[in-house]
């Protein structure tokens, strides 16, 4: 068995939240060159986030693999610190690890299955978004037909795949069936404020897909950063191809993230080096990663949006961020009341309480 690691954090970057420097990006990966347990590792990044990719055989939530990972950011965060980087160690929530990274800052997303001879692997990496960004790109690679012609053309698609959607409020989790549920399914995903996809199987327990469901604001109590889901997808053979996966964010979607967290803005599929997003903070990026595994080792990775192809995706990001950005602090550009509730908003509300104060209207 093979389990395939991505984890993530923002540690520190320049200018402001634009891009990760690359000292960071080799102190991370001189901490993960030590390692006697990986099989193999790749250093990524999108936007201001350090973004690490493991491979190795001891199952998702590996103390060991946590660990490594936690002295990599924390490490990379003293790297920071020392560079005056902008928001050094943003997301280590805690000075302390505690057996694996959940609670403490960084997202992970991982899934331990059965290599087989030919084994492609996408990895998705998102910035200046939450979790939710992958709700419907999830959704069309694994139950829209008019997305992967493969759930109708082949046989081994078939037999559809099930969701496991979680309650982000409460914790709860749900399995979900499609095609069967296919109505359920999207009753909760498009909720995108409280539902999240946190993995995709199918009907035999063979994982298909993993997303970082972590939320920060929710652990730390008050707005630190965006979440910057990161997402592991299996291709071919009884899962989406690869193009079937891509084409999943050729329409870039309104997703809530942005300028402090607290605007909608279109999920843009760029190349890592045009993950720096610098206008307005955005908008909200998305780069893919392709691989292949051999025994656990990873060959790539290929960066999937670089490419003309997605030039036109690009453009209609752009149309739909200046549409967006027109509404200025109105919504829809701003995010809904429930959400800003754990940016600086509350901090505003308060000093204007009293002023809300006095006899109420009268019908």
């Amino acid at each position: 068995m093979v389990t395939v690691s991505v984890l993530k954090a923002d540690v520190g970057s320049y200018p402001g939240h634009v891009k990760v420097h690359e000292s960071l990006l080799g102190e991370v990966d001189s901490v993960l060159a030590e390692s006697d347990f990986l099989t193999d590792y790749r250093v990524a990044h999108c936007g201001d986030d350090v973004d690490l990719v493991m491979t190795h055989d001891l199952g998702p939530d590996a103390e060991e693999v946590h660990g490594l990972a936690w002295d990599a950011f924390t490490s990379a965060a003293d790297v920071a610190g020392d560079l005056g980087l902008y928001g050094a160690g943003q997301d280590l929530l805690s000075d302390a690890f505690s057996g694996n990274v959940k609670g403490l800052g960084p997202g992970s997303a991982e899934m331990e299955f059965e290599e087989r001879p030919a084994e492609p692997v996408t990895v998705f990496l998102c910035d200046k978004t939450e979790p939710a960004a992958f709700n419907l790109p999830l959704y069309r690679m694994f139950a829209d037909p008019f997305n992967t012609s493969g759930l109708v053309l082949d046989p081994s698609l078939h037999d559809g795949f099930v969701f496991e959607v979680q309650d982000v409020k409460e914790g709860d989790v749900a399995e979900i069936e499609a095609p069967e549920e296919l109505y359920d399914l999207l009753a909760l995903i498009g909720v995108t404020s409280k539902y999240h996809v946190k993995s995709i199987r199918k009907p035999d327990g063979s994982p298909a897909a993993a997303v970082s469901t972590d939320k920060l604001n929710l652990v730390a109590g008050e707005y630190v950063g965006k979440d910057d889901p990161v997402a592991v997808v299996r291709n071919q053979s009884g899962f989406p191809a690869v193009g079937e996966a891509t084409e999943a964010f050729s329409f870039p979607h309104l997703v809530s993230g942005w300028m402090r967290g607290s605007h909608h803005g279109p999920l843009m599929p760029v190349s890592q080096e045009q993950s720096t997003p610098s206008r307005f903070d955005g908008p909200p990026r998305v780069v893919g990663l392709g691989f292949q595994l051999k025994d656990g080792k990873l060959v790539g990775s290929h960066d999937l949006f670089d490419d003309p192809a997605f030039d036109y995706t690009r453009e209609r990001a752009m149309e739909a961020a200046e549409y967006m950005r027109r509404h200025g602090p109105f919504q829809p550009n701003l995010v809904g009341a429930e959400d800003l509730e754990y940016t600086t908003l509350p901090a505003v509300l308060e000093r204007l309480e009293k002023r809300f104060e006095g006899e109420k209207l009268r019908n």
